[in-house]
């Protein structure tokens, strides 16, 4: 078996912190968790070198990459102090290229997300602007058969009216709704535990790359094509 697959060690182990999410339970089992966190950074830094050869990361490892297991849970009422999945993100290179990758592994709640989970008031102006003056392009990509295949459709928050400076009759009403934007891919347990899994994920994010190409110009020009950065 590759050294960067997921394993059924990697998911079972996962069952045992929700079964058991005490500190207790996990400080004797912390070396069995040191193990299978070994083998996640392992499958993060492949999947890190297959994004760097379509695309530039400013992550600069697969250890880097992955998010803590430890909850913060200061602003929670769910005080249980251990995730019960394993996630990481990639961030994309420089401020001409704009949004993330992350992965997020569960049994049976597995996934991908590419995008912008809470842009700043100031990029979620641009978008909007840019979306009112054209929606054209936009809409070009998310009616892409092969991002419809794997993605579906735009994904995010969304308010119920018109936000602040745009009128309810605007062309690209139901885009300037939208206060995130996701592109979310789900995986069976049988997909994740499969040795090719890596170049699928890294197949994924190969599909968002026109839409986060988009997004960038977006973000790093105004509407007349003029470099803002």
């Amino acid at each position: 078996m590759s050294k960067t697959t997921i394993t059924k060690s990697n998911f079972y182990f996962l069952k045992l912190v929700k079964k058991n999410n005490n500190r207790d339970w996990f400080n004797e089992h912390k070396e069995r968790y040191m193990t299978e966190l070994k083998n996640l950074e392992l499958f993060a830094d492949a999947l890190l070198i297959e994004l760097n050869k379509h695309d530039v990361i400013e992550t600069i490892s697969g250890k880097k990459s992955l998010h803590r297991i430890y909850r913060d849970v200061r602003f929670s009422k769910e005080k249980t102090p251990y995730n019960t999945h394993w996630g990481g993100s990639y961030k994309r290179a420089s401020r001409s290229r704009r949004g993330s990758y992350y992965y997020h592994l569960e049994p049976r709640n597995s996934f991908v997300a590419i995008g912008f989970w809470g842009p700043e008031p100031g990029d979620l102006k641009r978008i909007r602007d840019e979306f009112s003056f054209d929606p054209k392009s936009f809409r070009s990509i998310l009616k892409n058969k092969t991002f419809i295949k794997t993605f579906g459709s735009l994904k995010g928050e969304q308010i119920k009216t018109s936000p602040k400076g745009y009128g309810a009759d605007d062309e690209a009403i139901d885009l300037l709704r939208f206060k995130q934007f996701l592109l979310i891919k789900k995986f069976t347990d049988k997909e994740v535990l499969s040795p090719n899994f890596v170049k699928v994920v890294n197949d994924t994010f190969k599909i968002s790359r026109q839409f986060l190409n988009y997004m960038s110009d977006a973000l790093t020009t105004d509407v007349n094509g003029i470099s803002t950065i």
